[in-house]
């Protein structure tokens, strides 16, 4: 079993994904975005998103190339990697992770904003595809660094609440 020193670090960016072995630990860090994994126990093999969006714009929705900055995209386009090395999703565990509220105090009253459109919308896909969603941690206040060890599975979150800077209201 490799140890996490061992392991090659990818660090994913807004819009970006990653499909690897358990040769891999994927790191992010998330604001309003949400981040997919999927694990599939018995080949070691996962995938990770960092989507800034739920879906295009219905006027966006041209023929184009699929976009990972979308939730919808960067789930088919991981979904369509799992599945060249022989993986359905139903046989994939998934864990979701963002959707924080960067900026509480300028958030409109009855309003959901773009981290809890983002959450809603990871469980909404998933459950679509008919894949288990075993952990998540969502929403609350300021962004959250992610790690993923795909060689066990685990993904360590940890949620890191904005400070307030003196002489600011």
């Amino acid at each position: 079993m490799a140890h996490l020193n061992d392991l090659i670090d990818i660090f994913l960016k807004p819009g970006e994904y990653f499909v690897g072995d358990a040769n891999y630990q994927i790191r992010t860090m998330l604001g309003s975005c949400v981040s997919i994994t999927l694990w599939h126990p018995a080949s070691r093999i996962g995938a990770m998103s960092h989507f800034l969006l739920p879906t295009r714009h219905l006027f966006d929705a041209g023929v184009r190339p699929l976009d990972a900055r979308y939730g919808d995209e960067a789930l088919q386009l991981m979904l369509a990697e799992l599945a060249q090395a022989g993986i359905k999703p139903q046989q994939c565990q998934s864990k979701i992770f963002g959707g924080g509220n960067m900026f509480p105090k300028q958030t409109r009253k009855g309003m959901m904003h773009i981290g809890r459109r983002n959450g809603e919308a990871a469980r909404t896909l998933l459950q679509a595809q008919g894949i288990p969603i075993i952990s998540e941690s969502l929403f609350g206040i300021g962004h959250r660094q992610i790690i993923f060890d795909v060689s066990t599975g685990d993904v360590w979150s940890h949620q890191v609440k904005p400070t307030q800077l003196p002489n600011q209201p």
